[in-house]
């Protein structure tokens, strides 16, 4: 009896765990090694996640835009990288419905600690919290129908790791989609030339991109094309 109790007793604080809106729906993929080049070009510090009111990004659809670009429909997996305070995780969990998953995936465990609270709060039971490491979203294999990056892209110090480690964790149709603003990275944004070429530099084939001034920029969406290369032959682009 007494064996049963403590079963009984571990498997209710497991299923507790996996409710708390911070624990990954779907495992990790692990990491591989490599040597990846330097990006020839400047890194935007992170900043607040909130850079502009829920409210006011509403009234200009800007969520909905950018969804119906990026083809977002229920039923999908979505991560939302760099996800801050969750202004497109929730409106992703919105748009997959109770059939979709949603992983938000932040650096900052603050940010990240947040984030799990508001999805506790809001019962949003479709949806994980997962802290990422600054090269590598931790993102598990094979799972995604999109990864969506909004106005983070320009944050990313290692850009070809970071793409090189996120190409696994699409699934076959899957897409990567980008937002972000058609000026240099220093001043957050990234050039939609240099965007091309850094993805293109790790296999990746640009799909679409589209002005989306609801959002501050563009859209731009990839998919991965052909074997991933190894990290010690990915061919950096320069600015200039």
């Amino acid at each position: 009896m007494r064996r049963a109790a403590i079963h009984g007793a571990a498997l209710l604080t497991l299923l507790l765990a996996a409710c708390d809106g911070s624990k990954p729906l779907i495992p990790h993929a692990a990491k591989q090694p490599g040597p990846f080049p330097a990006a020839d070009r400047p890194v935007a510090r992170i900043v607040s996640p909130r850079w502009s009111n829920e409210e006011a990004r509403d009234r200009l659809n800007e969520a909905g835009e950018v969804m119906d670009k990026a083809g977002i429909a229920p039923g999908m997996t979505v991560a939302d990288i760099g996800a801050g305070e969750g202004y497109y995780t929730v409106r992703l969990a919105q748009r997959v419905g109770k059939t979709g998953r949603v992983l938000a995936e932040d650096i900052v465990a603050s940010v990240r600690d947040t984030l799990a609270d508001r999805v506790a709060r809001q019962r949003l039971d479709n949806v994980s919290v997962r802290l990422g490491e600054p090269a590598d979203a931790k993102l598990p294999p094979a799972s995604f129908d999109r990864v969506i990056m909004v106005h983070m892209y320009h944050e990313i110090e290692q850009p070809y790791e970071f793409l090189w480690r996120l190409r696994p964790s699409l699934k076959p149709d899957g897409l990567v989609v980008v937002v972000d603003a058609n000026r240099p990275t220093q001043s957050h944004g990234t050039p939609p030339a240099l965007l091309k070429c850094e993805f293109a530099a790790v296999g990746y084939s640009q799909v679409s991109t589209s002005e989306m001034p609801s959002a501050g920029g563009y859209l731009a969406t990839f998919r991965a094309v052909g074997p991933r290369p190894e990290p010690q032959v990915i061919k950096p682009c320069r600015l200039g």
